[in-house]
């Protein structure tokens, strides 16, 4: 009877320690997958910054002063920081790619003790969804105007002069769009990881 008891005893034991076992595997592989998107949100806002960054081109264009006189050409350059919702946008994606990198070493360094930090790092991801899309709008906005122009208030466009910088301005948009994408995804992680932790208490 005793070795009966010893013996179930024995097995609940090994039940229990492979349950630690993959309880720690799985909250490896999710810390895993956090830190691969936050280096993927990382990467993203880091390259759209730089690209919006260190767009200029420059362009001659002929300027008509009068209808008899012939046109004059004027080098005339466009860069990014001419227009307030570039630098918003390049700002936006500085300080997101900032705080990937300060997340990503919170990462390594933290210990599961911690519990303010998971809920620190929520709120400041969310913080970086809306602040990287609102840059997004901004620069998208602009970026509109410049293909299309506005006829109401006789804008024209200017992306058939500058075709090279609008178009740098559009895949540095479109990688930080999918960056914004990435931050609402870490978001989402956090508060399921969150979510999980809570209900084993």
């Amino acid at each position: 009877m005793e070795s009966q008891n010893k013996v179930s005893m024995g097995g609940m034991d090994g039940l229990e320690s492979r349950e630690k076992e993959m309880k720690m595997a799985n909250q490896r592989t999710a810390k895993s997958r956090e830190l691969l998107v936050r280096l993927l949100a990382f990467v993203l806002t880091f390259v759209a910054a730089i690209l919006l960054g260190v767009n200029k081109q420059t362009k001659v264009v002929p300027i008509q002063l009068t209808p008899t006189l012939p046109p004059i050409n004027v080098p005339v350059t466009a860069k990014w920081h001419y227009l307030s919702a570039f630098v918003y946008f390049v700002a936006t994606n500085v300080i997101a790619c900032s705080y990937a990198a300060l997340s990503i070493l919170l990462l390594f360094t933290s210990k599961g003790e911690n519990n303010i930090l998971p809920k620190m790092i929520i709120i400041l991801d969310t913080l970086m969804v809306a602040l990287v899309f609102s840059g997004n709008g901004a620069a998208t906005a602009i970026a509109l105007m410049g293909y299309k122009g506005n006829s109401h208030v006789q804008w024209k466009e200017v992306c058939s002069v500058f075709g090279k910088f609008c178009d740098q301005g559009a895949v540095a948009i479109g990688l930080s769009q999918l960056g914004a994408l990435a931050f609402l995804l870490l978001g989402l992680m956090s508060a399921l990881s969150s979510n999980k932790r809570s209900s084993n208490f």
